[in-house]
């Protein structure tokens, strides 16, 4: 299965509390393995990896733009997980 890595920033102190995570897991076939965090009631960020199908995956990362947080994609290359 691809696997894309993300980093999910806060923009603002509100976004802290969204539960951004939970929604990625049941909303879209996708699972959310959290790599890294730093988050506080000011903000912050996670490192996600997102494993699902291309499809999934993709519609997964356009809902997360949408939300107004900062996502910046950690690797840009779809992987099987197989070597390269």
């Amino acid at each position: 299965m691809p696997v894309i890595s993300v980093r999910i920033a806060t923009r603002s102190a509100s976004q802290a509390s969204q539960p951004v995570l939970y929604r990625l897991a049941t909303e879209f076939r996708v699972a959310p393995n959290l790599r890294r965090a730093a988050l506080s009631e000011e903000g912050g960020y996670v490192e996600i990896d997102l494993e699902g199908s291309l499809d999934e995956v993709q519609r997964a990362i356009a809902w997360l733009h949408t939300t107004g947080l900062s996502i910046d994609a950690q690797q840009r290359s779809v992987t099987d997980g197989g070597n390269l």
